[in-house]
């Protein structure tokens, strides 16, 4: 992966989703849409007769994921969610998210919808999803996973609509709005990026946990609507994506600092009490750094010096789970506990629905068992990155 490539990859969005996006707006069909989409919720179950033309067609076109996926890696990638799932939680939450707001024009994106304003829409929709990702049945008939990532390609092809309709973005030199560029930028920050703070927070994985969790996201950018033959095969190559990804583009920003202080807001909110507000803001500085966290103006405390014991209090339950099956189940148990309380704080109890936005906002600127053996270490930084 090159800069000359990747600017190319600027050039691109998602013809399929696009065309369906436009013929659903030039013939006022969204509120009609929006309601199928409400209702249509599993894989499998019949569309109304009513359902527009395209919209049906790219339904069924994209109701199956692709015919190359390793079921025994996708399992693989859901036993080591079960096993982190916690975790996992938290380095989305706190370093992906974070990530998200560091590079500006994806802040901006963020900041362009009114249903977006909203950070615990955003992040239960977020967390739903990967629930949705990991279950048993995901792509099995009666499952959510396929139809909410039908919704989310759709909703990501309407601001690329939606921008580009109303001159909101400055395509000759951002690109398209949601390019390939940028919804692989994405995969990296909730893949390989997710390893990076488990890896930080001293978390212990494997290497066919961490390869198989990278493969699982793959698969997913695929339905997404990621160009598979442009994107990272494994975790070498996802290495020189995300950094120089990271490189091109992140910086500071207005929209950047705004989201970021509606997600520490948000999580100060679920913390109980005000005693241990600061660790949010001190843990999200822990796992993107300073200079990262200066940019999108992280408030600094007491706490961010004691965060860093995190490795440490994590590294003794890990051990109770080495020596001890039924430590390792109820620590399992309550990891899945706290994940499923998080994310039901933050939905208050609803299934978050995905929908097509009609405007934009006015303003924006087998077993879970982990092996201690062949223990993953992030690859190092890339060597591609310019001098």
């Amino acid at each position: 992966m090159t800069p000359e490539a990747m600017d190319a990859l600027r050039l691109q969005g998602d013809p399929m989703a696009d065309a369906v996006v436009t013929a659903l707006f030039e013939r006022g069909e969204i509120g009609k849409f929006n309601t199928v989409m409400r209702w249509f919720a599993q894989t499998g179950q019949p569309l109304p007769d009513d359902t527009p033309a395209e919209a049906r067609a790219y339904l069924e076109a994209t109701a199956t994921p692709p015919d190359w996926v390793d079921w025994d890696q996708m399992e693989r990638a859901r036993l080591f969610f079960i096993d982190n799932n916690v975790h996992i939680s938290t380095a989305l939450s706190f370093a992906s998210m974070p990530a998200c707001y560091v590079v500006p024009h994806i802040a901006q994106l963020l900041s362009a919808t009114h249903s977006l304003a909203y950070p615990s829409k955003r992040m239960a929709e977020t967390g739903q999803f990967t629930l949705y990702l990991m279950r048993p049945d995901a792509f099995e008939a009666g499952g959510r996973f396929i139809p909410a990532a039908q919704k989310v390609r759709l909703l990501h092809a309407s601001i690329r609509h939606h921008l580009r309709r109303e001159n909101r973005w400055d395509e000759a030199a951002l690109g398209v709005p949601i390019c390939q560029e940028d919804m692989i930028g994405g995969q990296m920050m909730f893949s390989i990026q997710v390893l990076d703070a488990l890896h930080r927070m001293g978390i212990h994985i494997s290497n066919e946990g961490a390869e198989a969790y990278f493969y699982a996201w793959r698969v997913v950018g695929a339905i997404l609507g990621i160009d598979t033959a442009a994107a990272p095969a494994d975790l070498e190559q996802a290495r020189d994506f995300s950094d120089l990804y990271m490189a091109r583009h992140m910086g500071p920003s207005e929209e950047g600092v705004a989201l970021t202080r509606q997600l520490i807001d948000l999580y100060e909110e679920v913390v109980p009490g005000t005693l241990l507000d600061p660790v949010v803001a001190a843990l999200i500085r822990y796992l993107i750094g300073d200079t990262c966290a200066d940019w999108l103006q992280v408030p600094r405390s007491a706490w961010d010096k004691a965060i860093g014991l995190t490795p440490t209090l994590l590294g003794v339950l890990e051990r109770i789970e080495d020596v001890s099956p039924l430590g390792a189940w109820a620590l399992d148990r309550l990891g899945d506990l706290t994940a499923r309380l998080e994310l039901s704080s933050l939905t208050r109890g609803r299934v978050m629905q995905y929908a097509i936005p009609e405007h934009l906002k006015n303003d924006y600127g087998i077993t879970s068992a982990k092996p201690r053996t062949d223990p993953w270490t992030p690859p190092p930084l890339s060597t591609r990155l310019p001098a």
